[in-house]
């Protein structure tokens, strides 16, 4: 009895061990502290299955009411953990949530599919993501439900182009304002409002963005930089307005402004230019012009008007040679053969990770949806080992996963595709009656190639 017990003890745990084998998430809530609207909230989220990753997990952007969902566009960071006895393979990636209003906010049951290896064989999966949440508080005061812009470390500054003590009528002068802020992306720094400037006229740029950009000491942050161009109509003293910011301080958890000052500016009239006289001609000299003169005269006027003629059709044909020159450039660029070639060279010398990529793009350019598709399609052993090999060392533990060998994976590839491209057909058989039909010989289907 004491055995048959032992027995069946161990066979529950192999049996608990064998069920939670299977691919499962956990996500996170980073920001510990008050969160308030329009903060960003980073939620890490890992991916676990068991043994290695045979394609990467495609994470989801999901819909989440009165948020922006955004998915980090940082590189994805691998890792490996052994629970219950079983070692797993785990990827990490984070979202970017902003909240546009109070309350509490929960991430969906996404699906995630991915890939992983199952008693040595690859399989397809897919994982539900981990339900967690979070609260967001309202404004300090209480009285506005509205967004506000939170981030932390904020700065401005702006720059000019010229002296703008120093204009003339009808001078230009360019502002740079520069936004600067940790803890957000730049795409959710709102606009700066510039009021117009009396005495000028003035035109914005669209705004340039920009995220990963090194501040003072060893942070980064994100930037927003607007340009305004004041063109001076009038000569007078005047002033560019100065420029305030509101923004919500996440360290203190205050309302805070940034401001810029007002620049004065001087604007003198414009100098006229300078009226010259046409020399006189001698009374005697005008009445001296040939008909060979006049005739040069025209011949002139006709060059001029032929070659502005041609210049006018070469500006009109010039955007449509070069939307030609752009899309054949693009499908060169995105053909087989050319993706098969840069897999050939990445192979050599690249690391896995572009070598997978490479391989990727190659692919899909055949006509198949993944590497795994392709993989199943071909139905070929070298490059399924091939691949596996690849997969496991890109996606695997770091320990005990087959060496790649980078010689064997070209010839495979190789191969694969000369047989793939070799056409073949099926001669039709032939409408006359057999000769000796009753003499044992069968008529024999050949397909096209050189004669044996």
């Amino acid at each position: 009895m004491m055995m048959l017990r032992a027995v069946i003890a161990v066979w529950l745990a192999l049996g608990s061990i064998a069920y939670a084998a299977e691919p499962f998430t956990r996500a996170a809530v980073e920001d510990k502290g008050r969160i308030v609207p329009g903060q960003q909230v980073q939620i890490t989220v890992e991916i676990f299955v068991p043994d290695f990753f045979t394609s990467p997990p495609q994470f989801p952007l999901f819909d989440l009411p009165d948020a922006i969902v955004t998915l980090s566009g940082e590189r994805a960071q691998n890792m490996v953990e052994t629970i219950d006895g079983v070692q797993y393979s785990g990827i990490r990636r984070t979202y970017a949530v902003v909240p546009e209003a109070a309350g509490t906010f929960t991430l969906p049951p996404a699906v995630i599919t991915l890939g992983y290896s199952q008693d040595g064989k690859p399989v397809s999966g897919q994982a539900v993501l981990q339900q967690v949440s979070f609260t967001v508080a309202g404004t300090p005061d209480g009285a506005t439900p509205t967004l506000i812009f939170a981030a932390r470390d904020l700065t401005i500054s702006q720059s000019f182009d010229r002296d703008p003590s120093a204009l003339t009528v009808g001078d230009a002068v360019v502002r740079t304002i520069t936004l600067f802020a940790e803890d957000t992306q730049a795409m959710m720094i709102p606009a700066i409002q510039v009021l117009a400037t009396k005495g000028f006229k003035q035109y914005s740029k669209s705004p340039q963005i920009a995220d990963g950009v090194a501040g003072e000491g060893r942070t980064t942050g994100s930037t927003r930089t607007d340009t305004i161009t004041y063109i001076a109509e009038a000569a007078g003293a005047f002033e560019i307005p100065a420029v305030s910011y509101p923004w919500f301080d996440i360290d203190t958890q205050a309302n805070e402004v940034a401001t810029l000052p007002a620049t004065p500016v001087k604007v003198a009239p414009s100098v006229p230019a300078a009226t010259e006289l046409a020399p006189r001609l001698a009374q005697d000299h005008q009445g001296t012009q040939t008909w060979l003169s006049k005739r040069v005269v025209l011949l002139v006027a006709a060059a001029i008007v032929g070659l502005l003629a041609a210049g006018y059709a070469m500006f009109r044909l010039l955007p449509r040679i070069g939307r030609k020159v752009l899309a054949l450039r693009d499908v060169r660029r995105s053909s087989e053969p050319r993706k098969f070639k840069l897999l050939i060279g990445s192979i050599q010398s690249d690391n896995p990770v572009a070598i997978y990529r490479h391989l990727d793009d190659w692919v899909r350019s055949a006509g198949y949806g993944s590497i795994a598709v392709w993989v199943s399609a071909a139905a070929d052993e070298g490059v399924s080992r091939q691949t596996g090999k690849l997969e496991s060392e890109l996606f695997g533990a770091e320990r005990d996963h087959p060496a790649f060998d980078r010689a064997a994976l070209t010839q495979a590839v190789l191969t694969w595709r000369k047989k793939a491209q070799k056409p073949e057909r099926t001669f039709p058989a032939s409408p006359l009656p057999e000769l000796n039909p009753h003499s044992g010989l069968r008529t024999v289907t050949r397909t096209a190639g050189r004669a044996g």
